[in-house]
């Protein structure tokens, strides 16, 4: 679905030229949940806005389905962390048209009965999957996502996380999830593609190998604990990644503990 080839991109700024991207090569197929994690600055965002045609490349290209991405296309749907609740792609073709999709993608998302709400009716996590929503709505093939639980509590966060995966298995879409949480983005993916510090690189990309659909108990799987376990030593380097486990070993399991960590 997504073929990524030898991308670059640099920056020009009055202190000079910055590689934000550099020499990216993946591929992702039809219908996969893919995460992208990396420390900040590692041009994750930056990658996900080269696929969604926002910005240029300065070197390799992009392929979806095939086509050169050059433009931002209704084929793409983005949602970012600022759910932004205004009508932009509307722009794509006529409101009535799209009237009877947008009220089943409400209550796709559990919203039937706000249909009338303004924005600020709405709490964090409605306006999200709001946002969500609206991505969907030309029905595109691929979705893109830039830290859009990243503004929630943790509560709500977790909850998004469950409501996202019902949605995309509901769905069939191509998925593309930028995230900072190591854990999150192993609960909910097919595969994590681990970046660099900048210029971002591919440094690991790697099949998550847990059954759908996920759980709470997802997380005590050994094939969860053991990938999360790797790609924090890859990011984060193997002394701190056993001090961040640390905390979580020492308390007793909880109702708390089962809630996906972020």
């Amino acid at each position: 679905m997504i073929q990524i080839d030898d991308l670059g991109l640099r920056y020009a700024t009055a202190r000079g030229a910055i590689d934000a991207l550099s020499g990216v090569t993946l591929t992702i197929g039809r219908g996969e949940f893919v995460s992208i994690v990396g420390p900040s600055g590692c041009g994750k965002s930056t990658l996900l806005s080269v696929l969604g045609g926002l910005l240029r490349p300065t070197a390799g290209r992009v392929l979806i389905g095939g086509e050169p991405v050059t433009d931002p296309s209704p084929r793409l749907g983005f949602a970012f962390q600022d759910p932004v609740l205004l009508p932009a792609q509307l722009r794509f073709g006529g409101v009535a048209r799209h009237r009877e999709r947008a009220r089943s993608l409400l209550e796709m998302v559990g919203l039937k009965g706000f249909e009338s709400n303004y924005p600020k009716e709405l709490s964090g996590g409605m306006r999200q999957r709001v946002a969500i929503a609206r991505a969907l709505l030309l029905d595109p093939e691929v979705l893109l996502m830039d830290e859009p639980f990243g503004a929630l509590d943790a509560i709500t966060r977790e909850r998004m996380g469950y409501e996202l995966l019902r949605i995309w298995q509901g769905s069939g879409k191509t998925v593309v999830f930028v995230t900072h949480g190591i854990s999150e983005a192993v609960f909910l993916s097919d595969r994590v593609i681990a970046m660099s510090a900048r210029p971002g690189r591919v440094i690991d990309d790697r099949r998550i190998e847990l059954p759908r659909p996920r759980t709470p108990t997802s997380q005590e799987d050994p094939r969860f604990l053991e990938a999360a376990r790797i790609l924090r030593g890859l990011l984060m380097g193997p002394e701190d990644a056993v001090q961040a486990q640390q905390p979580a070993e020492r308390q007793p399991r909880s109702a708390a503990s089962s809630r996906v960590p972020t």
